[in-house]
């Protein structure tokens, strides 16, 4: 890990390539502004006094701790608050959708509390995140369906859309989360193979999820004074109500015809079949619990992205 003056070092640097381009005067302007953010830098990210807290690295380990799921009335945010249910810790479902939060929270039969919230509202995050008490990890796992989104016909307004919930969810998250944490607390961010295999008429999309692991990577640098984890889960093809609603054109789609249809999409992949909602959710309690998983990008795909 970098010392506490890394920050300082790299703010100088900056400052250096400054110098050279420009007179003595704005150098000098440009070398007092830069050791100022350092100092402010520094101050924000200021090193624990302890190193992260030594705990049982498995999900049992998570027992009694609390977790905000964004992104928890289906798919992998779903499964993840049922996952973490059974090892005794308290899921947190945060959502836009007041109903599907509702039918969410009593599939799981067990009580959990719920907030319906837009992702991308930081200051929303902030009064769920303050209702909720202490909260020590976090996972993000909403996004949005737009379709195809070929260049030609995407202008910036529909690309910003397309990306608007991962992206800057993402980014609201970090705000809320990296403010607020107690060390050995972790932020957890979902993106896909897709980032790594892209197919045509997803650029703008795609780049949303690929901006999410360079942001934490990003923010696994500079929480990590603070002993605060980040770390993305790269999930492959998954059964969920949006892989339903892009393959069948039906989010809900149940029965023999549907089962049949997905059974013969996922007979393409190297296992012969599609992820379940469940081992995605697997994978990101293992980030979440592991307390020496920083700065990762978990790759959990069935072989997708060797075939």
């Amino acid at each position: 890990m970098a010392s506490p003056a890394a920050p300082a070092f790299a703010a100088s640097a900056f400052a250096t390539e400054a110098d050279a381009a420009s007179d003595a005067d704005a150098s000098d302007t440009a070398s007092d502004t830069a050791s100022d953010t350092a100092s402010e830098s520094a101050s924000d990210t200021a090193p624990s006094a302890e190193p992260i807290p030594v705990r049982s690295p498995l999900p049992d380990g998570l027992a009694g701790r609390t977790a905000l799921i964004l992104g928890g009335s289906s798919g992998i945010g779903l499964a993840a608050a049922r996952l973490l249910l059974g090892v005794g810790a308290r899921p947190v479902l945060v959502s836009r959708d007041e109903g599907r939060l509702r039918a969410a929270a009593e599939g799981l039969g067990e009580p959990v509390r719920t907030f319906a919230a837009d992702v991308t509202d930081e200051e929303r995050l902030a009064e769920v995140w303050d209702a909720v008490g202490e909260v020590d990890h976090v996972l993000v796992t909403a996004t949005d369906f737009f379709g195809p989104s070929p260049l030609a016909t995407t202008g910036r307004e529909a690309a910003e859309k397309a990306m608007a919930v991962r992206l800057w969810g993402a980014y609201a998250a970090a705000r809320v989360a990296g403010a607020r944490l107690a060390p050995g607390g972790s932020i957890t961010y979902l993106s896909g193979t897709l980032v790594t295999r892209p197919m045509p008429g997803a650029a703008a999309s795609l780049a949303g999820a690929g901006a999410v692991e360079v942001l934490s990577r990003s923010l696994a640098v500079e929480l990590a004074p603070r002993r605060i984890r980040v770390n993305v889960l790269r999930s492959g093809p998954t059964d969920t109500p949006l892989l339903r609603q892009i393959a069948l054109g039906d989010r809900s789609a149940t029965g023999e015809e549907a089962e049949a249809a997905l059974a013969r999409a996922g007979a393409a992949l190297p296992l012969g079949r599609f992820g379940t909602a469940d081992e995605a959710a697997a994978a990101a309690l293992f980030l979440m619990s592991n307390p020496f998983a920083t700065g990762s990008v978990l790759t959990l795909d069935g072989g997708h992205s060797l075939a």
